[in-house]
């Protein structure tokens, strides 16, 4: 039996930076700042269109009314943040709980002041906006944030429409809630011990079968108790959804999401259709293979991710995961490591695994007149030596966009999982040139299994939202519904080498992404396999690449992804492009079956 780790030396960050508590009054200083700044913006009300004729006099009120709305927006996203983050680590507190509930009211109400602006900036005509951008140049700054605002003009409804979905978005936001805190409250015993929901999954991929076997079954009926709620979450927040989709005359559920990341629903439709391809050749081999390496034809659903062999799995300390992503970074580029080291040398990571701390891994980067904070649960497994590489990557893209201000900085999904997994990979590299050879064959299999969950599964999770939301069309969905779709989906992107028996069906319920993001999870495989392609032309250049990644990162939400990546001489536009990340996956394979 593996000893276990310990956990009570890890990090726990601070949230001084913010707020020093819920009764710190810096809080409601900031909530009247931010509407004081959007009460000075509405001021403005009617005169963009009312100067529509007098480009210079539009520029320099277009320029001054964002300038107020991104300093309103950093007030009130300074709170946000900090309820969001206290809770994160409380779910069982009921006291966190109502203070962020209370705050997103309030700051919703707030926000309602400034919603005229960008449907008044909608109303102008791009010739209008343009003219005024020349005649006025500094307002020439804010092109790429226009970009965004008026690309959701065709779905714009009327200011009384909009101001009535803002209202109520904080009460639709409890069912999210509701989802969050069913499951930081999840616990089961195994073995004599009250595991949470985190320690249930990393319990999954102990070396031992049988704890991984009484660890998937306490999940499984842990889940089963509380799918009731948490399907019904899961519809209404569905319906919810429909209703507003409806009237925004958006063509599909994922129509919303693909303008949010300025992405073409051909190009995920491309990401998509390359990776189904893939099942047989990449997840179907692989689980075949490792049923093989373990001695059976068939691998139970929660041997996915166990070690090839009972061999106690090596841990790694806080030190020696810091000091191995440090390292990674550093041979990318000094600054990579530098901005990396500041979140170690302050208390902004939690790391430490405790109840009422929700599962899950995070950067948060609160606004661009702050600094990130990252959340993990840490295990002091492999996975989480690269998912703490992860959110640092992530650490570090928010911190490079800082200088273009917060509306500036905000960079769509698509770009955003970008440094991430680039971090991921950076690690990887350094474990497997550092490996001895009976290590490698594991270290491989570790990445392929990465790859499978992040690609392969992502997408398989992308087509259950797509199945699922189009059958919430006809009706609410059972239990057994949900089950049923869950099973069917997941069954054709894992394959036969996979047994998935009927505890199983209610895995569904702890992704809490169907929840709070719906369609956000293909973000996860267009990173990955936009990284492999980045990550090919590091290969091909390592000095001359550093430079142009790092002006990617530094870029933010300024340009397109198609823009962002043109300079490497990539088109994720094309099926070939994501095709091409998929081979490399399969090549891992290849190699794996040699070692087999």
């Amino acid at each position: 039996m593996n000893a276990p780790f310990k956990t009570d030396m890890l990090p726990q960050w601070r949230l001084d930076d913010l707020y020093t508590g819920r009764d710190d009054p810096r809080i409601a200083a900031d909530l009247d700042k931010a509407e004081a700044l959007n009460r000075e913006l509405a001021k403005l009300e009617g005169r963009m269109v009312a100067t529509r004729s007098r480009p210079a006099e539009l520029g320099g009120i277009l320029d001054r009314g964002i300038d107020l709305y991104e300093q309103a927006t950093n007030a009130l996203w300074r709170v946000g943040a900090f309820g969001s983050l206290s809770a994160s680590t409380a779910r069982d507190d009921a006291a966190w709980s109502k203070f962020e509930a209370d705050q997103r009211a309030r700051s919703a109400q707030i926000a309602q002041l400034s919603l005229f602006f960008t449907l008044e900036i909608n109303q102008l005509d791009d010739v209008e906006l343009e003219e005024a951008m020349r005649a006025h140049v500094p307002a020439q700054r804010w092109r790429p944030w226009l970009r965004r605002v008026r690309a959701g003009r065709p779905h714009e409804l009327s200011a009384e429409l909009e101001r009535l979905l803002i209202d109520k978005a904080p009460a639709v936001a409890n069912w999210s809630r509701l989802s969050d805190e069913t499951l930081a409250r999840l616990s089961a015993r195994v073995e004599g011990e009250t595991l949470t929901l985190p320690e249930l999954l990393n319990r999954m991929s102990d070396s031992d079968p049988a704890r991984r076997k009484a660890a998937a079954g306490a999940l499984a009926r842990a889940l089963k108790e509380r799918t009731p709620t948490l399907a019904l979450s899961l519809n209404t927040l569905a319906f919810e959804k429909q209703v507003e989709d409806r009237w925004r005359k958006y063509p599909s559920p994922a129509a919303s999401r693909h303008l949010a990341n300025e992405v073409d629903a051909d190009a995920v439709e491309a990401l998509e259709a390359a990776v189904v391809e893939g099942y047989a050749s990449v997840s179907h081999r692989y689980y075949r293979l490792k049923a093989k390496i373990m001695g059976v034809t068939q691998l139970d659903h929660w041997d996915r991710n166990a070690p090839l062999d009972q061999t106690p799995p090596r841990t790694y300390g806080w030190d020696e995961a810091r000091g191995i992503v440090l390292e990674s970074f550093q041979a990318l580029a000094p600054r990579f490591a530098d901005t990396a080291r500041i979140f170690f040398d302050r208390p902004w990571i939690d790391a430490r695994p405790r109840a009422g701390k929700q599962s899950g891994a995070y950067s948060h980067p609160v606004t661009a007149d702050t600094h990130p904070f990252v959340f993990m649960n840490y295990m002091g497994e492999r996975r989480d030596v690269l998912t703490l590489a992860h959110e640092l990557g992530h650490a570090v893209h928010q911190t490079f966009c800082q200088p273009l201000g917060t509306l500036l900085a905000d960079t769509p999904l698509t770009l955003a999982e970008t440094a991430s997994i680039f971090g991921e990979g950076l690690v990887f590299e350094k474990l497997l040139a550092e490996a001895t050879p009976a290590e490698r064959r594991g270290l491989l299999a570790g990445k392929i299994e990465d790859a499978i969950n992040t690609v392969f599964r992502q997408i398989a999770f992308h087509r259950f939202e797509t199945r699922f939301h189009a059958a919430r069309a006809e009706g609410e969905l059972s239990t057994d519904q949900i089950g049923d779709l869950w099973m069917e989906i997941m069954a054709e992107s894992l394959g036969p080498a996979i047994r998935l028996d009927k505890g199983y069906r209610s895995y569904w319920a702890y992704i809490s992404h169907f929840v709070h993001a719906p369609f956000y999870v293909y973000a996860y495989a267009f990173g990955d396999l936009l990284v492999r392609g980045l990550m090919e032309k590091r290969r091909e250049d390592p000095a001359g690449f550093a430079p142009l990644y790092e002006t990617l990162l530094s870029g933010g939400g300024t340009r397109t992804y198609v823009e962002a990546l043109a300079v490497f001489g990539l088109n994720p536009r094309e099926k070939a492009f994501w095709a091409a990340g998929v081979r490399q996956i399969e090549r891992l394979v290849d190699e794996f079956e040699t070692l087999v």
